[in-house]
Order: structure tokens, then C-alpha cells, then sequence
């Protein structure tokens, strides 16, 4: 059995999913993949991962915010970090600075798309070691 931490990574940019995906098996972790909110749902059924990130706009403008919510129901204490490059492309910025936020977000930490991949390994070690 392996000892590599699990990552489950969701997220419908096809291209953005093997990059990444990429970045964290060199860092060696255990990648799990799911191009949607629906086949995220489905791996959250069988395996628990160590850390979750997610995209917020997949089938859904909200889908990351479902994701957040129904990992934090059934497995409470897994990171879950949101990925995303909504305030790019859409000009609303939210983050986890208020206690309100972090309250309806579920999310331990909120990232813009184009984080470099020493710093998202930065970020993902500090949470599974927190």
C-alpha cells in the first residue's frame, strides 16, 4: 500500500488537470482526477482523500462550492482548496477573509489559476501538515 498522500483534483479544463496533475506527481503525491462536479461526487464515495482542490466553475458557476460542502459533510477533516480563475474572467473576487466567508466557502484556502507549482506545494504542505 502506498504512502503517498492522496490529492483528489477536480476540475473541467482538460488542460489545466494534466498540468497540474503533472506538478503534483513529480511532487510525489498520489493524484485522483475528476473532470466534474459529478465524477468528484463519485470518487468522494469510495476513497477519502488526504487534500482536495477544486474548481469552482465546472457544470455549474457553483459547482467547487457544492464540492466543498458535501466533502466537508462526509469527510470534515480533509483540506479542500478552491482553484480558480473566476475574478479573471469574471471580474467577482471573493477569498476566506471573513469569518462569514469561510463560513459559507467550506474552503481551508482560495486560490487564483496561475499560483506557481512551488508555491501550491508550499501551500498543499502546509495544510496536510497543519
Amino acid at each position: 500500500m502506498s504512502d503517498k498522500k492522496k490529492i483528489l483534483l477536480a476540475d473541467d479544463d482538460v488542460d489545466y488537470l494534466f498540468q497540474t496533475k503533472l506538478h503534483l506527481k513529480q511532487a510525489g503525491y498520489e493524484v485522483i482526477q475528476a473532470e466534474s462536479q459529478r465524477e468528484a461526487e463519485e470518487v468522494l464515495q469510495s476513497v477519502k482523500p488526504d487534500l482536495a482542490i477544486y474548481d469552482l466553475m465546472m457544470e455549474t458557476e457553483d459547482s467547487g462550492f457544492i464540492l466543498c460542502y458535501k466533502t466537508r459533510q462526509k469527510y470534515p477533516d480533509v483540506p479542500i482548496i478552491i482553484a480558480t480563475a473566476v475574478a479573471s474572467e469574471t471580474g467577482v473576487s471573493f477569498g476566506l477573509n471573513t469569518e462569514e466567508e469561510q463560513r459559507w466557502i467550506k474552503a481551508d484556502l482560495y486560490l487564483e489559476k496561475g499560483i506557481r507549482k512551488e508555491q501550491l506545494h508550499k501551500e498543499i504542505d502546509k495544510l496536510l501538515n497543519s
